[in-house]
């Protein structure tokens, strides 16, 4: 699997990362809503205690498992510090996922976006997470994301392991879009997942909260407080546009035509569906 450089360096550290039971793991392919279910389920975990998500950013209250670039702390060792119960975020595929969590029956939460819509904001990442290699033209990247030669690897074989998972292990496994056509609808099904009982009226302020508008101008959830040796939002902003269908803004006829058969070729063995 493709990985920068530092997290490569660190990596000895998420294989003996110690999960806890009571820990909940929330996974993505990148750019497929992760910080947006983040922020939910940490809203959620500190319904009484709003003041928490309010004075730390995101990637402080739920710290990223393989995360490790120079002079910031490493997602393992954040982890070792936080005192039970933990969120935990990680981009891993299942098959490399650390033996701990399924040694501690961890609860996990996958959020899904359709693959079109993840390569244009991929490739936007990669431009302003200069912790990536150069990302090149778009149609440079477009085939480094086919061939899965990007940062965790091909999109189809993610998705496509953890939806196979979902079937056999406690994993809540959502939609980037189902999300984006109903949230409290999509909270609601977290907050049972979680075991908790929340209020109609809780439900919907925490919906308000994270609403893309809500959380792209809340300096704790836009990434804007990273250092701009990690992120330069003045290339682009880490939060951009949230919506489904951009995809159609950036793909060539060409290109379209090109992916789409690489898409019914990955995902032929798979009952897995999208909207895009």
């Amino acid at each position: 699997m493709p990985i920068l450089g530092p997290f490569a360096e660190n990596w000895e550290n998420v294989e003996k990362f110690q999960a806890r039971p009571d820990d909940l793991l929330i996974c993505t392919y990148p750019k497929s809503g992760t910080t947006w279910i983040c922020e939910i389920v940490d809203q959620i975990l500190a319904v009484n205690n709003a003041e928490g998500c309010k004075n730390a950013a995101i990637f402080e209250r739920v710290p990223f498992l393989e995360y490790a670039v120079p002079n910031m702390i490493s997602g393992t060792a954040a982890l070792d510090q936080r005192a039970s119960p933990r969120i935990i975020k990680t981009h891993l595929p299942v098959e490399l996922l650390p033996k701990s969590f399924w040694d501690n029956k961890v609860k996990i939460i996958y959020v899904a976006r359709n693959a079109k819509d993840v390569a244009v904001s991929y490739y936007h990442f990669y431009q302003m997470a200069i912790v990536h290699p150069e990302p090149g033209t778009w149609d440079e990247f477009l085939d480094s994301y086919i061939e899965g030669k990007v940062c965790f690897g091909p999109w189809s074989t993610h998705v496509k392991g953890w939806w196979q998972m979902a079937k056999k292990w406690d994993v809540l496994y959502l939609f980037y879009e189902d999300m984006l056509e109903d949230l409290t609808r999509e909270i609601r099904k977290v907050v049972k997942f979680m075991g908790k009982d929340l209020s109609k009226e809780l439900v919907e302020k925490i919906a308000s909260l994270t609403s893309f508008k809500a959380m792209k101008e809340n300096k704790n959830s836009n990434y804007t407080t990273v250092p701009s040796s990690v992120m330069d939002h003045s290339i682009s902003p880490f939060m951009r546009k949230g919506v489904c269908g951009d995809w159609k803004n950036q793909f060539s006829v060409a290109q379209n035509e090109k992916f789409d058969k690489y898409y019914q070729r990955e995902m032929a063995d798979c009952d897995l569906s999208f909207r895009s």
